[in-house]
């Protein structure tokens, strides 16, 4: 239980960056003399650090072994972090996010598999749920240093500070994760060989699994940036009620999940995974019906709620569909499509929005639900799925 303590804690500091930068630039850009846009540069490039780590992780904890590689990776964050807090030029940051993103996808995609492989369905739920508190007292504690002149360099600095006390306890904790030393890369049936990327892509049913993941983060990205300018543009809600709500969706997101874990024992991966879907997809149907805006409102919540168990519990079924041996890699590969999803799809409604309008922000959002619909139902046919 203390190694798992350790690793909600790990997911909890994993989110307390993740929307630190939206919070801190409109003051950052000002002392850096950047422009508004240059934060999506900066993003883009996070999420690239992190495709990549998630594609190459496989070999990392196969080589060095997963403590070291979730210490050595938080290690990496809190160095960027730190960099963040010291820097005088914006350019100095498009060379900081790389460490930030190849850190931040390492643990992700090497804690999902770790968790998947060794503990309940209830923890996967669980431990999601301690990402979405890092993810909103990231900038709860920004917001809180943005009083003072030029704050953002101490909040960036304090989180930093929160890293590298959570590396001290990783590598402390060395010891205990030799206990349960994953033999994600070798089997009985594989001969100890490392699944390669191209190896697990020829897998039966790893592309679908594939797709679903860029489908949802494409879904939860694209609301969570969204959802306050359709509400202002169509539905005519003010700014400050908009992003209320957009914080009620995240706050459904998070509450969901914690909901899931308790119910984990008692309902199945797979059928929780439908009822998210299904809820998913009211939450968009109520979002574009135009009779009155609490519908628009109550259809973000639900969004948020239907997303809640979608991500956690796919993660948690992929060793049981396609094995031990294979699924820190399919983890990875999923990881990479999620986050291909985050850099393309919020981008490309941004712009479809300024060609139409933000009207059909939940048309797209039904049309990504019905692809993770169909994907999801078809994975139900694979469990443990031999390499061939």
């Amino acid at each position: 239980m203390l190694l798992l303590f350790i690793i909600y804690i790990a997911f909890i500091s994993l989110g307390l960056p993740d929307a630190v930068l939206g919070s801190s630039w409109p003051v950052m850009k000002n002392d850096l003399n950047a422009s508004l846009e240059f934060a999506g540069v900066i993003s883009l490039i996070i999420s690239a650090g992190t495709v990549l780590s998630s594609l190459y992780v496989t070999k990392a904890i196969h080589y060095v072994g997963i403590g070291k590689v979730v210490a050595l990776s938080v290690l990496l964050t809190a160095i960027a972090l730190l960099g963040f807090s010291m820097s005088n030029v914006a350019l100095a940051l498009v060379f900081l996010a790389i460490p930030l993103g190849l850190g931040a996808g390492a643990v992700d995609a090497a804690l999902n598999n770790f968790v998947a492989l060794h503990y309940k369905a209830k923890h996967m739920n669980y431990l999601h749920s301690f990402w979405g508190v890092g993810a909103t007292a990231g900038p709860l504690l920004m917001a809180n240093y943005l009083t003072l002149s030029e704050g953002w360099r101490d909040g960036y600095a304090t989180i930093a500070v929160v890293q590298l006390l959570l590396v001290i306890l990783l590598f402390s904790s060395l010891p205990l994760w030799k206990k349960f030393v994953v033999k994600s890369l070798e089997s009985n049936d594989t001969g100890g060989v490392l699944v390669s990327n191209a190896t697990a892509l020829k897998i039966k049913g790893v592309p679908l699994q594939m797709a679903a993941f860029f489908c949802y983060c494409s879904i939860e990205m694209s609301t969570g940036l969204w959802a306050a300018s359709y509400l202002t543009t169509q539905r005519d809600v003010l700014a400050a009620d908009a992003a209320f709500w957009v914080a009620m969706y995240y706050l459904g997101i998070t509450a969901g999940r914690f909901a899931c874990g308790a119910i984990a024992e008692k309902i199945t991966e797979e059928a929780l995974i439908r009822a998210g879907v299904f809820i998913i997809l009211l939450g968009c149907i109520l979002l574009a019906l135009p009779f009155f805006d609490g519908l628009a409102k109550m259809g973000l919540i639900l969004i948020g709620l239907g997303c809640a168990p979608i991500f956690p519990n796919t993660l948690q079924m992929t060793p049981k569909r396609f094995g031990s041996a294979a699924s820190q890699t399919i983890i990875g590969l999923s990881m990479a499509s999620a986050y291909i999803g985050i850099m393309i799809v919020p981008p490309v409604l941004g712009g479809a929005a300024t060609v139409f309008t933000f009207g059909s922000l939940p048309v797209i959002l039904v049309f990504l639900s019905v692809i993770i619909l169909v994907t999801t139902e078809r994975l139900r046919r694979y469990s443990n799925t031999s390499l061939r």
